[in-house]
């Protein structure tokens, strides 16, 4: 009989003698391949103890307030024979009583990689801190050099529009916007090009990663969260896509504030307040005299006067860095006044000044009229006496009116546990705690790292065996959920089936026994690109390097859809398209180095076939252009299922598969160290663990099993 212990947040928890606790533990299940699983126990009871009671702060005493809280799980750890098992959280159920006293608490145990869905609860990538790192101007000039940009960064401008259709024509009979086509000569008063602002960043999926790592203080491990995945995860990317059509001013463009560096003190009073060593800040410290007068801070009061009094404008005031105050939407002349006290005007602080506007504003010299307000008491009388300390600008002053592209609100609405929960899906990712480090991996990398091998045949209960068959479905449907662009529609009337999807029975046979079908649906947007082919009958060149998205629907309306997830591929010095400035007419430049979006990871097979769909499709970029005897096309094999799910699901399917239950009594040698992705034997053969359920005071071990491994390693 081994020994049971239980610590919950480092207190050792009472246990009934005879109690059973049997622990469940799987890490990928045949039954339900989607999901991501983690031990659990079944509830059992601990006793009502006094040392119990005390942990769990009376619980079954509805009358005390601040008590435990088991609307959250707490930190807790099994040990056996004293030693380290089970790192985890404990859930409580409830309180049974007898004769209206406390007799048992009802408690489960849980793994630690459960924990991911309680951190993040219901909060929305949006809710995620870019500010710092990512933000990027949204404006012409920084829209086209962002296209230029010649490595991976956080964020980038991929050619995918939102509303207006881009063509290549250089016929000279089609000179209109859309047709990307620079003219000869750059003729100024041709309107050839596309709007810049049919154009939207991306982020990072490794950076938004990075930040939810940030956030909730986790770390992941580098197993697939990788640069150098040979999958390309360095440059997946998701469109700041969060609303149909254009970005609109000011909701999803955060105005940029430009701060106010040209200070000065009118008076040199420096009662409570002086610059700061420079012209741009303001510190403010009430300090006694030495003639025994005490200084006592007041108020602040700003006047702000523009030079046209129909520019609109605003403020913010910020203490140490953190605004303590904003205005906004103010035309004309305006003062505002910001008291004392927590919220307001502090000593011993630091105050700063930034101003903003979506067109440029200035302020003449002695306009922004910054004061101070303190008092001096007498000691001997009392006598408050009023003292000011006054600031202003010493030459005119201007806003810079460029924007900021606000990422917070032109994150796609998604939940951060559901984007993680598409990411696994998509790549078939496993994950558990080790060592405080949430290691992630493909299936097929878990399966791959261990190659220990344990024999039970003296443990095992030879009095009773069942073997069923493995296969629960009788199909299984891969797909994305969003699939609602104009051509990705198009394509799903022409064929009868979903862009990139898949249904999968092993070799196209159809099963009947199964009766139900399994679906595996990625909640993320998955677009159909289109490679620009010049218009012009008479080009001798009529492929362009240009591919782009077109993010409307059937009806060519802007659409919104599900978040998009692309690779971005760097085309670097070729054929150039047109990028229009809407400040002024028929202007703009001509980018020969653009980032354009893709499905695979690269455009020539040769270098790389990874891609994600799910069923092999014929490249965008390659699919009208020639071939020989064999198209390049199709030769992007490396499909998320061929490449994370085939090996798997495969072996399932075949015929020889069998799913063992079995029971045996472990010794603690073998149960202590046995990992989901070790193999037992049983006789000559060895299986896969698909799930094992472990009493452990007796080791009492029910084990699922999958056979036929030389059929696993085969494939």
């Amino acid at each position: 009989m081994r020994r049971l212990q239980l610590y919950i947040a480092n207190q050792r928890v009472d246990l009934f003698k005879d109690e059973a606790v049997s622990l469940t533990q799987t890490i990928k299940n045949v039954k339900d391949i989607s999901k991501v699983f983690t031990e659990f126990t079944k509830t059992f009871a601990v006793p009502a103890s006094s040392t119990n009671n005390k942990i769990f702060q009376h619980y079954y005493n509805s009358e005390i307030t601040n008590g435990f809280d088991a609307r959250t799980k707490v930190a807790s750890r099994l040990e056996l024979n004293d030693l380290p098992f089970k790192e985890g959280t404990i859930r409580l159920e409830g309180v049974d009583l007898k004769n209206n006293m406390p007799h048992t608490y009802r408690i489960t145990f849980f793994g630690n990689t459960v924990n991911l869905k309680d951190i993040f609860g219901n909060e929305q990538l949006s809710e995620l801190d870019f500010s710092n790192t990512y933000n990027e101007e949204y404006s012409f000039s920084a829209v086209a050099n962002n296209m230029q940009n010649t490595s991976y960064g956080q964020m980038v401008v991929p050619l995918i529009t939102h509303t207006d259709r881009m063509f290549y024509d250089t016929s000279g009979s089609n000179n209109v916007e859309g047709n990307v086509w620079p003219t000869a000569g750059g003729n100024p008063n041709v309107p050839n090009g596309i709007k810049w602002d049919q154009f939207k960043y991306a982020v990072r999926v490794l950076s938004i990663v990075e930040s939810i790592q940030t956030k909730y203080n986790l770390t992941f491990s580098t197993d697939f969260f990788n640069v150098n995945n040979i999958n390309g995860i360095a440059t997946l990317y998701m469109w700041l896509h969060r609303k149909s059509g254009a970005v609109v001013q000011p909701q999803q463009v955060e105005r940029s504030y430009t701060l106010l560096d040209n200070l000065y003190t009118t008076n040199n009073n420096n009662n409570v307040a002086r610059l700061n060593g420079s012209t741009t800040s303001i510190y403010v410290d009430a300090y006694d005299v030495t003639n025994g007068f005490t200084q006592q801070v007041g108020s602040m009061v700003v006047t702000v006067n523009p030079q046209n009094n129909a520019d609109v404008w605003g403020m913010q005031v910020l203490r140490d860095g953190t605004p303590i105050r904003q205005i906004t939407d103010q035309q004309g002349q305006h003062t505002f006044t910001i008291a004392a006290g927590q919220n307001g005007i502090l000593d011993q602080h630091t105050y700063t000044f930034q101003l903003t506007s979506i067109t440029n504003v200035a302020f003449a010299p002695d306009q922004i009229y910054i004061r101070i307000n303190s008092t001096k008491t007498l000691d001997s009388t009392g006598v408050p006496i009023p003292n000011v300390d006054d600031f202003k600008n010493l030459t005119t002053f201007q806003t810079n009116q460029n924007q900021q592209f606000n990422i917070s609100e032109q994150m796609p609405k998604m939940k951060v546990i559901d984007f993680l929960s598409g990411l696994f899906k998509m790549f078939n990712l496993i994950a558990y705690v080790e060592e405080d480090i949430i290691v992630i991996k493909t299936l097929d990398d878990y399966y791959a790292a261990s190659t220990n091998a344990y024999n039970i045949d003296k443990y095992l209960d030879t009095t009773k065996s069942v073997t069923d068959v493995a296969l629960p479905f009788k199909q299984i449907n891969f797909a994305y959920k969003g699939l609602g662009t104009l051509l990705a529609k198009q394509f799903q009337q022409l064929t009868n089936g979903g862009w990139g999807s898949m249904a999968f029975t092993l070799d196209g046979a159809v099963y009947d026994a199964p009766s139900e079908e399994y679906n595996i649906e990625v909640p993320f947007e998955h677009m159909m690109y289109e490679r620009l082919y010049d218009q012009n009958p008479t080009s001798t060149t009529p492929a362009k390097p240009i591919q782009w998205g077109y993010s409307v629907n059937e009806n060519l309306q802007s659409y919104k859809g599900e978040p998009l997830l692309f690779y971005g591929i760097i085309q670097e010095n070729v054929i150039p398209f047109r990028l229009l400035d809407t400040a002024i007419p028929n202007s703009g430049v001509n980018l020969s180095t653009y980032m354009i979006p893709s499905n695979s990871f690269r455009l020539d097979p040769t270098q790389s076939k990874y891609n994600i769909h799910f069923q092999n499709e014929l490249n965008e970029y390659l699919a009208n252009e020639p071939t020989g005897s064999t198209n390049p096309a199709s030769e992007f094999t490396n499909t998320l299922f061929e490449t994370e799910y085939k090996k798997y699901i495969q072996g399932v399917f075949d015929n020889s598969m069998r799913l063992k239950k079995v029971t045996a009594y472990l010794p603690m040698k073998i149960y202590y160290n046995l990992q989901l992705n070790d193999l037992i034997e049983i006789g000559q053969s060895r299986y896969k663990i698909n799930s094992l359920k472990t009493n452990l005071t007796t080791g009492k071990t029910e084990f699922e099993l999958l056979n036929n491994i030389q059929l696993w390693l085969r494939i």
